[in-house]
């Protein structure tokens, strides 16, 4: 029986997935098999010897010592895409409802006095002071053209919009696949200098941090709509505050408010809802969930963040998985184990991601007690699982 530890709660579509002669799901105990997790911070966790994968149910993996788990030998999984429609709906229904200003007219509104008899005559003498732009005919740049990049340039060049992208790390054929919808740039000041409206929709990490900076807002056009559905810290918060304060930003629409931008009048904010859809959690619970116990049962890696991912059938005996260094000699040192306890590899695959990387040998066999052990003691060894 694995264990599943669920750190927040996981969708009735989830849950159907997991074999309950198999797998018990709890949101208890510490040593579980795997770990699933929505928002919950695991930076202080300890990492049981037992524990082989972590799922984040959703797309940003900020709240997961990743770099911890790859040390141990510990698979991290998110699932892109799986919220990516919610996301993409919300960015989209925050930009119009702030450039028409509908949240600053129906608060005018209700501050409105007097009885129902003369409310509509005074809405209608003073309604003209909340005309907004409309965005058919605007230019919208993003940055980060995945899966909600992608389909915020769909829906915007079916708005009548003018799309410009940049991303520097989608490959070649999905740019081609894009370019019907968005017009891509290779120095992001370009997309800043020509855009009305900015919206960024990349991972936060070390290099992201503060990557809408004071340089870059000041690239930016005059009275720019600047948009963040990624993550906060995406923006740097003492930039917006001053650019907005100088009306360089018109309006900052962000999911992820700091104290300091919800004293702002010209800030939309939304409480982290993105990914806030019914439809959303199932997705992503799905995905979660397929992808951990393809990993458990076969070893297979899918939308792993630090590892390669690596998919492919099983032979019919016994599958060895290994996490290891990414140097030379390794894959000989390992074959080598192999062959000396006259084992036949039936099929072998490699592969690397920067300096981790990950083997899996089938068998039509089964393989002796103590291979994972001879294989573990070579230097460079992070991990070695033996599936039956």
């Amino acid at each position: 029986m694995y264990n599943i530890r669920l750190y927040d709660n996981l969708a009735a579509a989830g849950r159907r997935i997991f074999n309950d002669t198999k797998y018990e799901l709890k949101d208890t105990g510490d040593r579980p098999d795997a770990i699933m997790v929505h928002s919950t911070p695991l930076h202080n966790i300890d990492l049981n010897p037992e524990l082989k994968s972590i799922v984040r149910i959703g797309a940003g993996v900020n709240t997961i010592p990743v770099d911890k788990c790859t040390e141990h030998g510990i698979c991290v999984f998110n699932c892109p895409g799986g919220n990516a429609n919610a996301v993409k709906e919300l960015t989209l229904a925050a930009i119009v409802m702030t450039m028409r200003n509908g949240i600053k007219a129906m608060n005018w509104v209700k501050s409105l006095p007097g009885d129902e008899s003369d409310a509509g005559k005074t809405v209608e003498k003073g309604k003209d002071v909340f005309k907004g732009p409309e965005i058919m005919g605007k230019t919208m740049g993003i940055i980060g053209v995945g899966a909600i990049g992608s389909r915020m340039a769909r829906a915007c060049d079916d708005l009548g919009m003018k799309v410009y992208g940049y991303d520097p790390y989608l490959s070649h054929n999905r740019v081609q696949e894009l370019r019907q919808y968005v017009e891509f740039v290779d120095d992001v000041d370009e997309l800043l200098e020509k855009s009305d409206i900015v919206t960024v929709h990349i991972p936060l990490d070390e290099k992201n941090e503060d990557f809408i900076d004071d340089k870059k807002i000041a690239k930016m056009r005059d009275g720019v709509y600047l948009v963040n559905y990624a993550r906060g810290p995406i923006v740097n918060d003492d930039a917006i505050i001053a650019a907005l304060d100088s009306g360089k930003v018109k309006a900052y629409i962000t999911d992820f408010p700091t104290v300091r931008q919800m004293k702002n009048e010209n800030v939309f904010f939304t409480p982290h809802l993105g990914a806030g859809t019914p439809e959303a959690d199932e997705n992503c619970a799905v995905m979660a969930a397929k992808q951990t116990i393809d990993y458990i049962e076969n070893g297979n890696i899918t939308n792993s963040v630090n590892f390669p991912d690596v998919s492919f059938a099983r032979a019919d005996g016994a599958r060895v998985t290994v996490i290891h260094e990414n140097k030379v000699g390794m894959l000989g040192l390992m074959t080598e184990k192999i062959e000396a306890d006259g084992l036949n590899i039936e099929n072998l695959v490699n592969k690397a991601r920067g300096k981790v990387a990950y083997t899996i040998f089938d068998f039509n066999t089964g393989v002796p007690e103590d291979l994972a052990d001879k294989l573990a003691a070579i230097d460079g060894v992070i991990r070695v699982r033996v599936i039956e």
